[in-house]
């Protein structure tokens, strides 16, 4: 990969990331080769804090089979586009998807106030509502 240098990630304009000098954090989307190994690896170095959660086996399954799907989602417009098929019909299954991984972050944010921020407010850790904030001000752009 030529042309690589570091530059602030374009969707949430933090971490400083390397990437391609035209590419995008995989949020917004990316371009060059090994697209798929470079997507995983920027999301492992990107989105990865020190903090952990530990999700029950329920909780956990759930948040896998709904990207387990959004995965399949992305497949198929591949194959869309590989396929020639019309704009607007992938246009169309690019807003399903789009629709699938909000309702992804929906529940995984709920999740997050109910269980990570609610604990650490309880055990007197006011930073976590900043950091919450600092979190829906990502979201939102």
């Amino acid at each position: 990969m030529a042309n690589t240098k570091t530059k602030k990630c374009s969707h949430c304009s933090e971490e400083p990331m390397d990437t391609m000098e035209d590419s995008m954090c995989i949020a917004d989307g990316t371009e060059g080769e090994d697209i798929i190994m470079d997507a995983e690896q920027e999301v492992m170095n990107h989105a990865m804090s020190e903090k952990h959660k530990k999700r029950d086996s329920k909780e956990q399954k759930d948040l896998i089979n709904r990207l387990s799907r959004i995965e399949g989602q992305i497949r198929g417009i591949k194959k869309m586009i590989e396929n020639d098929a019309y704009c607007p019909d992938v246009l169309t299954q690019v807003a399903a998807t789009r629709c699938a991984l909000n309702s992804f972050s929906k529940v995984l944010l709920a999740r997050h106030i109910k269980t990570c921020v609610t604990t650490d407010i309880q055990d007197g850790n006011e930073a976590a509502v900043d950091e919450l904030v600092e979190l829906l001000q990502k979201l939102m752009k």
